[in-house]
């Protein structure tokens, strides 16, 4: 099978593409997340490059545990936990209206909308735990 001129350049892409992914430079995360010392029932995890210059990725997190394919490197973590508070109707003003959840946010904005947490993802396997405290005001 002879490939043509134009083929050959775009196999030639194809295949630069395929090596950006190679497992050189993704890596392996997991480990635990616990909020006030219990772990975190139910929340996605998100793994933001710090200098923006990969994918972000992320995962969910259930009964306390992830793990997620990272980009190696400095990375900015955030954690959500939304949790549902009540419903609303999809069509206002429809009594026979299907409902929907209305939620908020379980953790501190310290831990996702302003993120504090970071993490220097090495080649192969990484674990980190995640110890996070609510706001109780005592």
């Amino acid at each position: 099978m002879r490939i043509q001129r134009g083929g050959r350049a775009c196999l030639w892409l194809a295949l630069l593409g395929l090596a950006g992914c190679a497992d050189g430079r993704m890596a392996q995360v997991s480990g635990t997340v616990t909020l006030d010392g219990k772990p975190l029932e139910k929340g996605e995890i998100t793994f933001k490059p710090a200098d923006g210059q990969a994918e972000v990725t992320g995962g969910s997190i259930k009964d306390g545990r992830y793990s997620v394919r990272v980009p190696t490197g400095a990375m900015n973590v955030s954690i959500s936990a939304p949790k549902v508070v009540g419903e609303k109707p999809i069509y206002p003003g429809r009594a026979d209206s299907p409902k929907m959840p209305i939620t908020n946010e379980l953790l501190p904005a310290r831990y996702n909308e302003q993120t504090e947490l970071q993490l220097e993802v090495k080649p192969g396997t990484n674990e980190k735990n995640f110890e996070l405290q609510s706001d109780k005001r005592s």
